[in-house]
């Protein structure tokens, strides 16, 4: 894994460059092969806390936390400990459907995996579009669609359905339950 670790009223010295590494990479040992992956990873200090948000795009499954701590070390810490437990959930998960059937199971399967474009600074409106997001929509149940958009922390995922071939969208709901939104 590569990583691109970036500072916000922050300097990254050496020393987290080298904690962040070590730390973050001590997941490989959930994978099968080291993925090829860029982590993220974000540092950020205010006057009262630091602010660690990692994120690591692989081909089938996107990972993602944040973490606010008064120490920086121990939100790096309280990072890893995020990342391991999505990765349990979501092997546990894989692992699980995949129980029964003559597949050989992959570490991780079908998940979508986001490319962020830059953001677009215009003038202010209520219409107006600030960001702009491209990702591949990766065959899916609604099950998967709905752990990989609580992995990402977001509260909707758009994806096609693999029966149907077809574009969904899983949403969480006000009441804390999920919507499907499909076409006619």
């Amino acid at each position: 894994m590569d990583y691109n670790v970036r500072g916000e009223n922050i300097e990254v010295t050496p020393a987290i460059r080298e904690y962040v590494e070590k730390k973050i990479g001590k997941l490989e040992r959930y994978f099968a092969n080291t993925p090829d992956a860029t982590v993220q990873v974000n540092l950020r200090v205010d006057k009262e806390a630091a602010k660690v948000e990692v994120t690591i795009p692989m081909k089938n499954l996107v990972l993602r936390a944040e973490e606010e701590h008064p120490d920086m070390y121990a939100a790096i810490d309280l990072i890893n400990d995020k990342l391991e437990r999505q990765i349990r959930k979501h092997k546990t998960k894989i692992n699980r459907k995949l129980r029964g059937s003559n597949t050989p199971p992959e570490l991780f399967a079908a998940a979508a995996a986001e490319t962020a474009e830059p953001e677009i600074e215009e003038e202010e409106s209520d219409l107006e579009v600030v960001r702009n997001k491209r990702f591949d929509l990766k065959p899916m149940d609604s099950e998967e669609a709905i752990l990989q958009m609580n992995l990402l922390g977001h509260n909707f995922f758009v994806y096609t359905n693999a029966e149907t071939n077809s574009t969904n969208v899983v949403y969480r709901r006000k009441d804390g339950r999920y919507g499907l939104i499909e076409p006619n």
